[in-house]
């Protein structure tokens, strides 16, 4: 017989695992959020010597040297990963203690390289001292950046669902194969003619690859607020149904499988973290569907471009001969492709949100997941509460 307290903490790595980390009770960031970062955040911390390792040796030694250092890298990841599965709690002088060898390595380490050039080559002070400057203002932000990162990745489970994501990728090319089919001809009808303009030919010639990516993050940017506020729409309208046979339903699989159920369970309020997760969760799938089809168009417009602007027809809307990629084709039409895929996509992602028919086939089996969550939940709390009557 499985105890209470064995079967919560199932229950709670369970909910890890479906990317649903912020169901579990009392979620906070000693208690559940920094032991499971510990590993990301030494990784970072220890792969940081690679920097000294760099700067301080050659030849045949620097990569000796650097390879000990990755492989004790990733020794302690999987070392640590394997302990933080039991989600220990750290205590207070602990989570101090993480999170001040965390901050002193970004500055130690610079340092440490400042003295080492001090005593083995002695430069030019001034010199020195900008040097160090710039590497050490350079360390605190990747170590910031690493930080913040990892704790929004932890704290919304942001790995899980990724990895369910990939899984479901072949589902979504399926799924948006056939939604493609729908959408194709409006969205052509919008576009088609704008992708043989030579005024855009011109432009994308010119236009480098940054400036392209910040017009495609532009685009993903509005896709995500508009997913965002229909999204929140539709985690508004899961329903919980709690009666004993549908929970028992929910909890098959899980670790509250066995777990008897007797009446009806009273529906749970969800806090705003945990409303935030299950928004991520139904975005990023959202946001992967995007993606498979801003592929897919991309692929339709270079195979178009391919057969239809030949290189005199190019040079000729260009006014110039065309800059290559190293495919040996047009780099204005790779540009004009990413332009348009992006641009399409997004299109698709906001227009398909109010198509009932889209709802049915995409969202329809998210918000499944999601209703097993919160029903999971449910039992989970109940047999908390249980436990500590």
């Amino acid at each position: 017989m499985v105890s209470e307290d064995v079967l919560l903490r199932r229950t709670e790595q369970w909910f890890v695992r479906q990317g649903a980390p912020t169901m579990i009770e009392g979620y906070g960031f000693r208690s559940h959020v920094l032991p499971r970062m510990t590993p990301a955040l030494t990784f970072v911390a220890v792969g940081s010597l690679a920097w000294l390792v760099l700067q301080q040796s050659s030849g045949l030694s620097r990569w000796l040297l650097l390879g000990l250092i990755v492989a004790t890298t990733v020794s302690a990841w999987v070392l640590l990963s394997l302990f933080v599965r039991r989600m220990p709690s750290f205590s207070p002088r602990t989570t101090v203690l993480v999170l001040v060898a965390y901050a002193v390595t970004p500055v130690a380490t610079p340092l440490v390289q400042s003295a080492i050039d001090i005593k083995f080559t002695a430069p030019d002070g001034d010199r020195e001292t900008d040097s160090v400057w710039v590497a050490l203002v350079w360390f605190v932000v990747v170590f910031g950046f690493a930080f913040v990162a990892t704790m929004l990745a932890t704290t919304y489970g942001l790995g899980a669902l990724l990895k369910a994501a990939i899984r479901h990728v072949i589902a979504d090319l399926r799924n948006s194969v056939h939604l493609l089919g729908r959408a194709l001809p409006p969205m052509l009808f919008v576009t088609l003619f704008l992708f043989f303009t030579g005024e855009l030919w011109q432009a994308m010639n010119q236009l480098r690859w940054p400036r392209v990516s910040l017009v495609v993050l532009l685009f993903a940017a509005i896709t995500v607020l508009a997913a965002a506020a229909r999204l929140r729409d539709e985690i508004g309208r899961v329903e919980q149904d709690l009666r004993p046979e549908v929970l028992r339903g929910a909890c098959e699989g899980t670790p509250l499988s066995g777990v008897e159920i007797a009446a009806p369970l009273p529906p749970r309020r969800l806090t705003g973290r945990q409303v935030r997760n299950l928004l991520v969760m139904l975005a990023i799938r959202q946001l992967v569907q995007a993606a498979v089809v801003g592929l897919a168009l991309f692929a339709f417009f270079v195979l178009l471009g391919l057969i239809v602007v030949t290189p005199e027809i190019a040079e000729q809307w260009i006014g110039s001969p065309p800059a290559l990629s190293w495919l040996g084709v047009p780099q204005a039409m790779l540009r004009n492709a990413t332009l348009f895929a992006a641009f399409g996509s997004m299109y698709f992602s906001v227009i398909s949100m109010s198509d009932a028919e889209h709802r049915r086939q995409f969202f329809a089996p998210v918000l499944e997941k999601v209703e097993r969550t919160l029903e999971v939940r449910a039992v989970y709390l109940d047999v908390r509460e249980r436990a500590a009557a």
